[in-house]
């Protein structure tokens, strides 16, 4: 491990530790939004209403000295409320654009499910190009640029699904649970007397993102192990467990997930464990299951679980 993976390994645990003596009982979630964020990649976290999913972003702005916004995503949200529009200004008798809750460094798209296609579909160009057309102008946003996007899996009444175009934008996709009796007791004598997460107050900035996006990808990757990631993503298509399996993005961001995995970790290079560990927030929003395993009452981390036993990881 060279200086500078030393460097930013350390940095990524200052702000790991302090986003955890925020959010508490959900560090396992605070390291796998930490790995998308290195990897370069946006979050979809799935669970139920009031874990701390604002908390969590807010405090990692703050972690990386960046802007945060949110937005509610209801069924009457046009496009032009989440990129912006061109609007008349009255007081200068002309056209201006007025950029919209994108332009920033974490966009928190809060239950975006109940928004219709069209309007989660705006998402699309800014999470794969990091730019916004308006009025026929390509207008970039701040880099770092992440989006993490929220669904409740109870709320079925007035949700739409999401293409499969869209989830394959997000790098990996979190499931968050409630947190252990423990913690919860701590979370409920913690802030009994405060709003939860309280004042984020001035936080000094404790990572630089760009500088460590480019050594995560200067993390080494050994050929034998490249090959294992991808026939780990290959062994979903040929499979009748599932109906569709994941493409070619998929290899791509396990590895650049493993990369990441490594950096936190504060290791050079990748090992096969790294590329297991990130199987299942990789692949699980890209699969689909088969008819016949949903009625049998699999789920998609099950059926991963078992592929993954079946694919020999490389020996050192």
């Amino acid at each position: 491990m060279n200086d500078s993976t030393s460097t930013i390994s350390a940095a990524l645990n200052a702000l790991r530790e302090h986003i955890n003596g925020r959010l508490i009982g959900q560090s396992q979630v605070v390291d796998q939004v930490l790995i998308a964020m290195l990897a370069g990649g946006h979050v979809l976290i799935e669970g139920v209403p009031g874990l701390g999913k604002t908390l969590l972003v807010q405090t990692l702005a703050a972690g990386i000295g960046g802007k945060f916004k949110r937005i509610q995503f209801t069924p009457d949200l046009m496009p032009g409320d989440v990129t912006g529009h061109v609007m008349f200004d009255m007081s200068q008798s002309k056209f201006v654009l007025k950029q919209g809750p994108v332009f920033t460094n974490l966009l928190l798209a809060d239950e975006i499910n109940r928004a219709p296609a069209k309007t989660q579909a705006a998402l699309l160009e800014v999470m794969q190009e990091y730019q916004v057309t308006l009025d026929g102008k390509s207008m970039p946003v701040s880099k770092p640029f992440m989006v993490l996007a929220t669904q409740n899996p109870i709320e079925q009444e007035g949700t739409y699904a999401l293409p499969e175009a869209e989830l394959d934008r997000f790098i990996i996709k979190i499931n968050i649970d409630y947190p252990q009796a423990d913690d919860e007791l701590l979370i409920a004598t913690r802030y009994a007397l405060e709003s939860f997460g309280g004042d984020q107050g001035d936080i000094k900035q404790l990572l630089d993102v760009d500088n460590a996006q480019q050594q995560c990808a200067a993390i080494e990757v050994d050929e034998k192990v490249a090959e294992y990631a991808v026939q780990l993503v290959r062994s979903t298509r040929g499979t009748t467990l599932l109906r569709h399996g994941a493409g070619p993005r998929a290899s791509i961001a396990l590895l650049r997930c493993a990369r990441a995995l490594a950096l936190l970790n504060g290791v050079g290079f990748v090992t096969p464990d790294d590329v297991k560990s990130m199987v299942l927030p990789v692949l699980r929003h890209r699969v689909i299951l088969a008819p016949e395993v949903e009625i049998d009452g699999l789920g998609v981390d099950e059926v991963l679980a078992n592929l993954l036993e079946k694919v020999d990881a490389p020996r050192s």
